[in-house]
Order: structure tokens, then C-alpha cells, then sequence
């Protein structure tokens, strides 16, 4: 654990040594500063309110009054109150967002955002973030959730929605934080940031981290993380601005698979129970380079150039939980449908390596044309926009097929990768499998190219009265390779992967809304929008669906904002309808149809703001109806709930300032059961976990104490649906204890 610890010091020293001497060498703001200054004093005063009331996506207004859409903002001050060092940490806050964990070639944050996965629907800065790794919030300012159907806006994919992840980006008002904490798990952790003003119309913003430790009262959790991003700004306050940034990040860490299903359910073994080796890790190597051009024509027409490349190289050697059996002279026999009578201590689990080298990177430019113009008495808020990129994908499996008690677990000529056999109870996963040798198996490889125009009007017919409506035309070309495939891998394998495939859509896709505004603290709309799901969209693809024309999604919504309390307090609501249409179904090897419905009907209300001067709340609650209501396919599936949906999840957070540097706080986190497989036959319970704060704050610092879990719930944080559903227990009784330094 102490392995970091320099590198930690090391960069605090390089952030923090400086500031003694800028201290004195900087000048304070002139009073007659440009307006960005101006800005900057205003973003200070409110450094601790949990309502940001708007939003950074280029392609949305700053306003989200004018927004047709459920709209949810995660800032820098929530995540801090709540000790939220990770994305899906700070999602916690997201009301119908459910965590997935490692899974067949996924890797990092996978979310199920209002029944659909949202894997490839993670953007950085507006564009798209599909590389699979651990996003960390040392260099995020806040986490930006717009909810249902938005392909017209971003394109390919976001069928319950997309992520933003808004990047730390540099400004005129010097600062410089520093913070430290570490957890009774043994995990510390160091960050800082630092702010400085070149010019001006030039600032220079640099941050960092470096953590060490376990991260959750779980077995096999340790990690050894380190980051550094940047960005420089130069003309500000002037018609041209240009913005470089970069992320440099690296983990290493140790992945957790869960625990298998028994008899419907997680296996009824302890909290800390872990089924892989000691030596498994999962090495990533981030980076993500940006340049955005942004030109004001006039006041009123913006012209803004954007380009980001991402590449995330990811090394795994990965032991998981594949099923539970018995051992009879050596012989693993799996169970019949996971189910057993027999006593915990004379079952089995049968491990499976997933070892993979990983290469991800993507390429995009958009160029995005803005304008305010009449035309009469109608205003219009015109966006025209152009998307050009790219995506690559390399990733080459390898497998240890390894024996139980001697003997082979592995039928001749197959690349199962079945590494040992540990008792279900007590696993000695140290040392078990732990000499058996890797073997390449499988080489995946795929490309997209992605062309697309889109254009957006939101119209003001009267002060009250506006309409949105949008097109955007995508031409998606893609490309998949597989080494091991259905055509060269023996018959005992049963390998459906595809040789190779193209394929090539055009799509176009829509957004309509209408918004009411009685009064400037009041906003109703109705809105309407599309997707769709390439069947390469991931690039990858099994034998039978090289062929299928896109899935295709719609949402309806409708919905209400309100400011109350001197608009110190937002309040939102909303019912929902989002239905995938021609969704692939397997109706025999081999062979898939697209005649599948998943519909989700739904509900959510939330809160964010100050109810009183001292007392500020982030709430937020979700119904999710969602069912399989058409499927003439062979996986059993009709009339299921779709994996990892709860039907009711509410998150909670509250502080209130008990003196004039003393505040409190605490929340409840609730959801409701849920499925860990496609068939329903394995379910995760519901729980509700308490969270608390305590923080003493002065200008220049804070120190506060993070209570997690205090009644040390067992509860179950990921759902993992392969291998018939595995459930990844959350975080027992935690205590952090962190600081936090301005200069």
C-alpha cells in the first residue's frame, strides 16, 4: 500500500510548491477585469451548492428550462460532500442508473441507465468515450445525465440516455486546492488542482491524483492508481478561444466478478468472499487529447471546432466465478440450474480465466455552427453541425485452461479457459490455478468510420411558447475480424464468432419537443425522440446478426421544472415511455430476427438546491415499468424484466450548517429488487443504504469525515448477467477521513 506514497508526495510538492511564490507575484483582479473575471467571483461564492441549473453540451441550451428532456447534474460540490472519488460513485446520485460489473470483453464503468445498457453511451467534453476503463472524478468539474433516446444530438447508441463527464478546464481566477484522505479500508488518496492566470486572456490548469489501498471492505480490491490532466486556455474574453487539454491516467487494479448464482439467488457466502487470484490485475493506460476552437462571427453566430482523440490500453489477467458444482475424484460436475439442497461446504466453484490485451481508441472532429436570428416575429436558436471519426479495436484473449484436483477441467481442442476449482465456502484463491499456463486464443478486431450532418432549431414563438425540432443523418461504416471463429474453431467448441463482417447504415434521427414557460421559475414540455442500435455498434458480432438492419428506439416525455425559494431550489418531474423496437432475438443457432419489443414505462421526480440558507437537499426518484413484451426467440425472454432494472430506486442527500463552520449531513440510497439474467431466474434483493458527514470548513479549508454504509447492510452494488448472473457485493462499513487545502 505504501508503494505510491512517494509518487503521492511528489505530486503535491510539484502543485503546491510553487504557490507560496505566485502567491506574492500574481496580481489580485483588477476591478476593472473583463467580464470572465467577473464570472469566475461568482462560481467562487457558490463553491458549495449542490444546484448547477445548467449545463456545458454545446449541443443543448446553458438554461435546462429550455431542455425538452430530463436533465441531471452532478457537480464538483455534491461529489465532494459525499466523498465521491469515482463516476460511478458520483452516478449514485442518478435515479434509475444501475452499476454492471467486468463482463465477457467489457471491462471499467458499465451502467445500465432506465433499463438499457449505457456502455458506449459515455461521453467526455460532448464526444464520445467508448474506451473500457475506470473513470476517475479527479479532473471532472460534474457529471452531466440527459436521459432517453438521443441519437439526433450524439448519435449512434443512447437508448436510456448519455453521460457527460465535463472536464476541469482553466480559467482567470488563480486557485490551487489540495486534498488528502484515507479510509479504514487502508485506501489513501491524493489529489490537487491548481489554477493560474498566464495573461489576461491565458490560464494554465493542471491537476492530479495518485491512491493506494483497498478500495471496498472486500477481498482481492486493491488498487494503485495515478492521474494527470491539463488544459490551457488562450483568448479568453475575446472573439477567438482556444482550449488544449489532455488526461493522462493509469490503474492498476484488481477486478471483481461477483459471487455465482444458487438456488435463484447470490451465493449465501460472507461479504469478503472473492473467487479470483491474487494475482490478477487489470493494468490501463488512459489518454484523451483535446482542441476546441471556438469563434464568435458576431454575438449572436458562434462558430466552434472540436477534436478529441482517445486511447485506453488495457492489460487483464482476470479469474472469475464461471459456476458452482461438486468434486468427485476429481471431477467438477456443474450444477443443474445452479440449484442445490446439498450443505455450502461440500460445493465447488469452477473458475474461468478472462486474460485479454485491449487496445481502444477513437478519433472524432465536430464542427458545430450556432445562431440566434428572427424571423418576424419567431426567434430561432439554429445549430448546424458536422461529425467526422473514427474508432479502433484490438483485443486479443488468452485463456489458462487448468484442471481440479488433477484433473482436466477443459474437453480436448476448446479454449473454455476453465482455470481450477475453490470451495464455495472459505476459497483458497490464492494459490489455486495459479501455475497454469496462458495460451492465445481469440483475436477480435474492429473499425468504424462515422460521417454525419445534424441541424436543431428551437423556435420562440411567443415569451412563453417554444418549439424544438431536430434531424441528424449518420452513416456508420463498420468492420469486424475474428481469429477463432465459427469456421476454423472445432466443433467442441461451439464458437458462433463471425470470420469477419460489414457492415454499412444510414439512419436518420429525430427530436421534437414543445416547452411552456408561464413564468421565467416554470417550464412544461412534451417531447418526442429517436435511436438506433447498430448490430457492430460494439465491434463485435456472433454468427447470424452481420445482416440485421439497426434496433430502433423512441421515447415520449413529459415533464415539468419549477424554481422555488427565490429560485434558490429546483424541483422536476416527469412520466416516460421508451420502447426498442425490432430488437434482435435468436430464434435458432445462428439465426436472428429483429422482431423484439423492451418497453419501459416510467416516473421520476427530483430535488436539488437550498430549502433554507443552511439547509440544501439533491434528491431524486424513478419508477421503471420495463418488460420484454415481444420476442418469438429461444432465450426466454417474453414477459421478462430486462437485467438489472429495478422497478423503484431513490437516492438522498442532505447537509445542513449547524454553526458557522459546523455541517452535517446524510442520505439514504434505496432500490428495489432486480434480476442478475436475462430469464429472471436470478434475483439481487432490494436494499436501502445509509450514507453520513460531518465537515468543519474554513476559507481556506475543510476536514470532513465520510460514514458509508452504517449499518453495514449486505447489500449487492453490480449485476454481472453472463454465466447465468453474477452479483457483486457492495461496500461494508466505511469511515473516510479527507482534507482539503485552498491556496
Amino acid at each position: 500500500m505504501n508503494r505510491l506514497n512517494p509518487i503521492a508526495a511528489a505530486l503535491v510538492a510539484v502543485f503546491a510548491a510553487p504557490l507560496s511564490s505566485h502567491a506574492q507575484q500574481t496580481p489580485s483582479p483588477k476591478t476593472d477585469a473583463s467580464p470572465a473575471v467577473l464570472q469566475e467571483v461568482v462560481v467562487e461564492g457558490s463553491r458549495g451548492d449542490f444546484n448547477a441549473n445548467a449545463t456545458s453540451l454545446s449541443k443543448l441550451p446553458a438554461d435546462l428550462h429550455d431542455v425538452p428532456q430530463s436533465v441531471v447534474v452532478v457537480n464538483k460540490a455534491l461529489m465532494q460532500s459525499q466523498g465521491a472519488n469515482s463516476l460511478a460513485d458520483a452516478l449514485r446520485n442518478v435515479a434509475g442508473i444501475t452499476l454492471g460489473g467486468a463482463e465477457g470483453g467489457q471491462i471499467g464503468n458499465n451502467i445500465n441507465l432506465n433499463g438499457f445498457s449505457a456502455r458506449t453511451d459515455i461521453y467526455l467534453d460532448g464526444f464520445r468515450d467508448r474506451g473500457q476503463y475506470y473513470r476517475d472524478t479527479f479532473a471532472i468539474d460534474e457529471v452531466e445525465v440527459l436521459m432517453g433516446p438521443s441519437s439526433m444530438l450524439f448519435g449512434r447508441g443512447s437508448t436510456g440516455g448519455v453521460i457527460n463527464q465535463v472536464t476541469k478546464k482553466a480559467n482567470l481566477h488563480a486557485s490551487t486546492e489540495v486534498s488528502a484522505s484515507a479510509t479504514t479500508n487502508g485506501l489513501v488518496r491524493t489529489t490537487a488542482d491548481y489554477n493560474r492566470p498566464l495573461s489576461d486572456t491565458s490560464a494554465l490548469r493542471l491537476s492530479a491524483m495518485a491512491q493506494s489501498g483497498k478500495a471496498t471492505t472486500r477481498d482481492q480490491t486493491d488498487v494503485q492508481d495515478f492521474g494527470l490532466a491539463g488544459s490551457y486556455v488562450f483568448g479568453i474574453g475575446t472573439p477567438t478561444e482556444i482550449t488544449l487539454s489532455a488526461l493522462i491516467q493509469h490503474n492498476h487494479d484488481m477486478p471483481d466478478y461477483g459471487l455465482p448464482p444458487l438456488n435463484g439467488h447470490p451465493a449465501p457466502v460472507g461479504r469478503d468472499t472473492a473467487y479470483g487470484l491474487n494475482s490478477d490485475h487489470t493494468n490501463q493506460d488512459v489518454a484523451a487529447l483535446n482542441t476546441t476552437i471556438k469563434h464568435k462571427i458576431t454575438p449572436d453566430v458562434v462558430l466552434r471546432n472540436q477534436t478529441q482523440f482517445n486511447y485506453v490500453r488495457t492489460s487483464a489477467v482476470e479469474t472469475a466465478p464461471q459456476g458452482i458444482g461438486t468434486v468427485a475424484n476429481g471431477v467438477f460436475t456443474p450444477l443443474t440450474n445452479a440449484s442445490s439442497n446439498l450443505p455450502l461446504s461440500s460445493l465447488f466453484v469452477r473458475g474461468q480465466s478472462h486474460d485479454r490485451d485491449i487496445r481502444d481508441y477513437s478519433i472524432f472532429n465536430q464542427t458545430e455552427l450556432s445562431a440566434k436570428l428572427a424571423t418576424g416575429s419567431i426567434k430561432h436558436e439554429l445549430l448546424l453541425g458536422l461529425e467526422l471519426g473514427h474508432d479502433g479495436y484490438d483485443n486479443q484473449g488468452y485463456y489458462r485452461n487448468g484442471s481440479c484436483n488433477g484433473v482436466a477441467l477443459n474437453p480436448t481442442s476448446t479454449v473454455a479457459g476453465y482455470a481450477d476449482c475453490v470451495p464455495l465456502v472459505n476459497p483458497s484463491y490464492s494459490a489455486a490455478g495459479s501455475n497454469v499456463a496462458s495460451q492465445a486464443g481469440n483475436r477480435a478486431g474492429g473499425s468504424a468510420n462515422t460521417i454525419a450532418t445534424y441541424v436543431n432549431d428551437t423556435m420562440t414563438l411567443t415569451p412563453e411558447f417554444k418549439l424544438v425540432g431536430g434531424l441528424r443523418f449518420d452513416r456508420y461504416i463498420a468492420s469486424i475480424t475474428n481469429s477463432l471463429n465459427s469456421t476454423n474453431a472445432p466443433a467442441a467448441a461451439k464458437n458462433t464468432a463471425l470470420p469477419s463482417a460489414q457492415q454499412t447504415i444510414n439512419f436518420t434521427s429525430v427530436r421534437l419537443g414543445s416547452i411552456w414557460q408561464p413564468s421565467a421559475e416554470q417550464s412544461y414540455y412534451l417531447s418526442y425522440g429517436t435511436s438506433f442500435n447498430p448490430s457492430l455498434e460494439q465491434l463485435t458480432g456472433t454468427t447470424g446478426q452481420q445482416n440485421l438492419d439497426p434496433e430502433k428506439n423512441r421515447s415520449y416525455e413529459l415533464g415539468g421544472k419549477w424554481d422555488v425559494f427565490n429560485d434558490k431550489l429546483s424541483l422536476n418531474a416527469a412520466i416516460f415511455q421508451i420502447k426498442k423496437e425490432n430488437a434482435r432475438s435468436q430464434v435458432s443457432t445462428g439465426v436472428y430476427v429483429l422482431d423484439g419489443t423492451v418497453r419501459v414505462n416510467g416516473a421520476r421526480a427530483g430535488a436539488v438546491g437550498h430549502i433554507t440558507k443552511d439547509w440544501q437537499v439533491a434528491l431524486g426518484y424513478t419508477y421503471l415499468d420495463a418488460k420484454v413484451i415481444q420476442s418469438s426467440g429461444l432465450d426466454g425472454t417474453l414477459g421478462k424484466i430486462p437485467v438489472n432494472t429495478p422497478k423503484n430506486t431513490l437516492t438522498s442527500w442532505s447537509t445542513y450548517k449547524v454553526a458557522p463552520h459546523w455541517e452535517v449531513g446524510g442520505g439514504a440510497s434505496y432500490m428495489s429488487a432486480r434480476y442478475a439474467n436475462p430469464t429472471n431466474t436470478v434475483q439481487a434483493g432490494g436494499y436501502t443504504r445509509w450514507d453520513a458527514t460531518v465537515a468543519y470548513t474554513q476559507p481556506k479549508y475543510d476536514i470532513r469525515l465520510n460514514l458509508f454504509n452504517l449499518a453495514n447492510k449486505m447489500y449487492y452494488d453490480a449485476l454481472i448477467q453472463s454465466d447465468g448472473g453474477r452479483s457483486v457485493p457492495g461496500n461494508g462499513r466505511t469511515a473516510m477521513l479527507s482534507v482539503n487545502y485552498r491556496m
